[in-house]
């Protein structure tokens, strides 16, 4: 006789949450994605540096591309054809994760702050997001209306 397996998900229930399992290629290309992702963040940030103080650009700049790839990727593997099952977290999560950055946002913002500007830092603190999410929606938006376009 084997011995039971342990499920794939435990249901969650008061004060537990629910687990499932990761298959390990999953970590595996998440990780390396981000790898890439991130060493790619670090290059902009190295190629256009913001000045201690100032407006963070580069960071601004950074999310607002990186969630506008990710509403061409969705689109594009959503809604036109399948991907590998692996091209999900690899890309999106792990490159477009590891590229797009909340940390360095939110010490961009608490360094503005200590430094005395505040009302740079609010600005900023808008900005970031309200220019993402118009980022990511526009991008969908136009990637449909292109392939629309494309169709016979």
């Amino acid at each position: 006789m084997t011995a039971p397996q342990e499920p794939l998900s435990r249901p969650a229930g008061p004060g537990r949450p629910s687990f499932r399992r990761v298959p390990g290629p999953v970590v595996a290309v998440v990780a390396l994605g981000g790898a890439a992702g991130a060493a790619a963040r670090y290059a902009a940030s190295l190629m256009w540096p913001s000045s201690q103080g100032a407006f963070p650009w580069t960071t601004l700049w950074v999310n607002v591309a990186g969630c506008a790839v990710i509403g061409v990727f969705m689109v594009l593997i959503t809604e036109i054809g399948t991907a590998h099952p692996l091209v999900r977290p690899f890309f999106g999560t792990g490159v477009l994760g590891g590229f797009t950055t909340f940390s360095t946002y939110a010490v961009d913002v608490r360094t503005l702050v200590d430094g005395g500007r505040a009302a740079t830092a609010l600005a900023y603190l808008a900005a970031t997001p309200l220019a993402a999410l118009a980022a990511v929606s526009l991008a969908a938006v136009a990637t449909r209306t292109v392939l629309k376009g494309r169709q016979p």
